[in-house]
């Protein structure tokens, strides 16, 4: 009896502690991809550079949507040059083609991996959910710098060109999205009504 509660007891710690180590994993990863830039995890600046550098870069931009993911997603310019520490802006364009409101986040990487330490946003799209409303199209700003400490790094400073990358996920609606759409449904239910 004592062996059989003494296994129970040293099971149930294991699965506890893999639960808890598996909870925790996410958050240490993406707490370690934004202090190292492993991954091709960015920066956030509050503002742009203080030094600019007469060496250029050129920054792709590319777009993807998950499965599932309604919206049509694509960058408005496919690349650009500018000089490393030089604020430059972005824009994407995304469209709901649907009849129904829509909810995304924007997952993002830079590529090579190496720049992702140096790749600094100071604002983008991607720090909040987006809600597109039916045929819905907008523009969404990312503004961004490559930090001129690159030049300084062994393996970063041969790199020529970087890409950034994001991905839109369809997400649930907050609430008070739903109601707001509701409230307006009923409107125009209630304007045609008296028509």
């Amino acid at each position: 009896m004592k062996s059989t509660t003494k296994t129970l007891l040293l099971t149930v710690g294991t699965v506890v502690t893999m639960g808890a180590l598996a909870w925790a994993s996410v958050p240490f990863y993406n707490w370690f991809c934004r202090v190292t830039g492993f991954g091709g995890v960015t920066n956030v600046a509050e503002a742009g550079s203080d030094t600019v550098l007469d060496r250029t870069i050129k920054v792709r931009f590319d777009a993807n949507t998950a499965p599932g993911m309604p919206w049509e997603f694509k960058p408005v310019q496919r690349e650009v040059e500018l000089r490393i520490g030089e604020t430059g802006i972005a824009f994407y364009e995304a469209y709901n083609p649907t009849d129904r409101a829509v909810a995304g986040t924007a997952s993002y990487n830079v590529a090579p991996y190496d720049a992702g330490y140096y790749f600094t946003k100071i604002d983008c799209f991607c720090f909040t959910m987006q809600v597109l409303q039916p045929g819905e199209r907008v523009e969404m700003p990312v503004t961004f710098y490559v930090d001129p400490e690159m030049v300084d790094d062994r393996d970063a400073k041969y790199i020529k060109s970087i890409t950034l990358s994001y991905t839109f996920y369809e997400t649930e609606m907050p609430e008070e999205q739903d109601v707001a759409a509701g409230t307006a449904g009923a409107d125009a239910e209630g304007k045609t009504g008296l028509n």
